[in-house]
């Protein structure tokens, strides 16, 4: 063996399931969008002009003089639970939505990505069926897959997923562990489910004996009404809950919360504890500052007042691109995103680097299925540009889907 093949030899073995982990789409597109001058629809980023910075400094200079010079609570260990006044806000907001769950039921996380992390670890088994809507969240599907589960999609459309379809996923095969559901305008559709939908979904659940897990980073982000009572309200004991601050506040915070059935919970805690002994306690403690007073009544309607217009921006934008092409979109009434289906033959993937090269970018849609993808798909996230750029964006975009159709 000459010298070079030594230095190429590698002495590690990767585990079976690190096989199965596969880096982020959105991620890997976000490395073109760097490109000076391009137009970014791609990333599932909040407004940064949202960010309330001058209540994070008060709060960082409050938290930071807390204790004395030899107790510094903020920068010293913290419990795996969490901060007990963010935990009890938690379980107090949760409860004004119709969900009466205690303090203790609340783990907080790094991100609510962690939370989808800590579940799968403790839930999942290589075979094990999970069910998934059709599409569904990408960053889910990575925290799932090196758990090597059997994802099945289950039937949805603009209301989420179908309850008759559910009932007949149940009436074959072993019961699935769960079933992932993203109620509240959905990444990436923004489609939100209705309440006669969510008791129909419910029912079928509690019939079966299926848990959900419920994700909503989303939900405060409602423009003309809130949406229906969470599921996490009508099955308290099958469903557990996932929230974020990133969506509200910001997310380099990262800090998220999973609100689990006594049963589960301590499982929860145990995997956590493994993953990181505690999230970030400074973090915790200015997030607690910072929202004590009603902070969040105040600023959340600055929010939405601001991703509604742009939302209203990327509608008429679309309308006016893409309507005359066959193209159809989403009606999101809340959130950040807009899912597009192109007009038959089109391939969202293919478009992508002729629509950079027009000076926007976006998300195709194929990596959001768990089985069959759908080609003609992309999604559009609209919160990160003016209304100025929303319509540059969309001409661009209508410009690149006129020149495929006419070959």
């Amino acid at each position: 063996m000459n010298p070079t093949d030594l230095k190429q030899a590698s002495p590690w073995q990767l585990a079976e399931r690190a096989h199965a982990m596969n880096p982020s789409a959105i991620r890997e597109i976000l490395k073109v969008t760097e490109r000076p001058g391009i137009l970014n629809f791609a990333g599932g980023l909040p407004a940064p002009e949202t960010f309330p910075v001058d209540a994070m400094r008060a709060a960082c200079a409050t938290v930071l003089a807390e204790g004395s010079a030899i107790a510094r609570p903020s920068l010293q260990y913290a419990s795996s639970e969490g901060l007990p006044e963010l935990r009890q806000w938690v379980a107090t907001e949760l409860g004004k939505q119709g969900a009466q769950v205690s303090a203790d039921q609340v783990l907080i996380t790094t991100g609510s990505q962690q939370g989808l992390d800590l579940i799968a670890k403790v839930l999942l088994d290589k075979g094990s069926r999970l069910l998934v809507e059709s599409p569904t969240y990408l960053g889910a599907l990575q925290a799932f897959t090196p758990m090597q589960p059997a994802v099945e999609s289950v039937e949805s459309d603009m209301g989420g997923v179908s309850a008759s379809a559910l009932r007949s996923a149940l009436q074959k095969g072993e019961r699935p562990r769960f079933m992932y559901l993203l109620p509240n305008f959905q990444n990436p559709t923004g489609r939100t489910m209705d309440e006669a939908r969510r008791q129909a979904v419910i029912d079928v659940c509690r019939e079966h004996g299926l848990p959900i897990v419920e994700d909503n980073p989303y939900g405060e982000l409602w423009f003309d009404a809130p949406p229906p009572a969470p599921l996490l309200a009508r099955w308290p004991e099958g469903v557990v809950y996932l929230g974020s601050f990133s969506k509200i506040l910001a997310p380099g915070l990262r800090l998220g919360y999973i609100v689990a059935p006594p049963a589960l919970y301590p499982k929860l805690l145990q995997a956590k504890q493994a993953a990181d002994l505690h999230t970030p306690g400074f973090n915790q403690r200015v997030v607690a500052e910072v929202i004590k007073d009603g902070f969040l009544d105040r600023h959340v309607p600055t929010i939405r007042a601001r991703y509604h217009a742009q939302r209203d921006a990327i509608l008429a934008a679309l309308a006016r691109e893409l309507g005359p092409t066959g193209a159809e979109w989403t009606q999101p009434v809340g959130g950040m995103f807009v899912w597009v289906r192109l007009p038959e033959g089109l391939n969202a993937q293919a478009l992508l680097p002729k629509a950079v090269d027009a000076g926007m970018a976006f998300v195709p849609g194929a990596p959001f299925f768990a089985d069959e993808p759908d080609a003609r798909a992309l999604r559009l996230s609209f919160v990160t540009s003016t209304p100025e750029q929303i319509d540059q964006g969309m001409a661009a975009l209508g410009q690149v889907v006129r020149a495929a159709m006419q070959g």
